[in-house]
């Protein structure tokens, strides 16, 4: 992507929602061509992430491991959506996308296929980024928790670090709320 259509997706006007949707009702293609019905993880929250390997912000791959690895026994979620969308900074290729998050980061939480996070996003983000309160990724590593319920929480933009206090904190509520939402969770 040229740095002129960049530049066109910040003055793209994106639809919101007046009332929260359910983002569970989705499903994904995942990066190894496999399907994710997001309905499985309705009770649980999940921390949306746009993605990219050839980004400044690309090591944040580190801090949402450690999100996954300190949370996911919890029943934090975590869901990683590869994109070229900014400045085409991600592969094309999903084995080599899958390859360099596991050799330099060991990421062992989803990743979806390469997909259109804000040009042209597909039906997940495009629902995601008009949520109340919600708004479209700047850039790469733009993050949205979601709660239990499939209703945005809250969206951080890529200079929060992912296993901020920001972050972990608003994880420990929504992990606290499912558990209060179903004790046998």
């Amino acid at each position: 992507m040229s740095k002129l259509s960049t530049l066109k997706l910040y003055l793209q006007k994106q639809p919101h929602h007046d009332q929260p949707t359910d983002v569970y009702a989705h499903r994904v293609t995942l990066l190894d061509g496999g399907e994710l019905d997001l309905a499985d993880w309705r009770g649980r929250p999940t921390l949306f992430v746009n993605t990219a390997s050839k980004c400044g912000f690309t090591p944040q791959y580190e801090g949402l491991q450690k999100l996954y690895e300190r949370y996911h026994d919890r029943g934090l979620n975590i869901l990683g959506s590869p994109s070229g969308d900014f400045a085409d900074q991600e592969f094309e290729n999903a084995n080599e996308i899958g390859e360099f998050c596991q050799r330099n980061y060991g990421v062992e939480f989803p990743l979806t296929e390469r997909t259109s996070v804000r040009e042209q996003p597909d039906p997940l983000w495009a629902d995601l980024i008009s949520q109340p309160n919600s708004a479209a990724p700047k850039w790469n590593f733009t993050k949205y928790l979601v709660g239990p319920d499939g209703h945005l929480i809250a969206h951080w933009g890529p200079m929060i670090k992912p296993d901020g206090e920001k972050i972990t904190a608003a994880i420990e509520a929504a992990l606290a709320d499912a558990v209060e939402r179903d004790p046998a969770a």
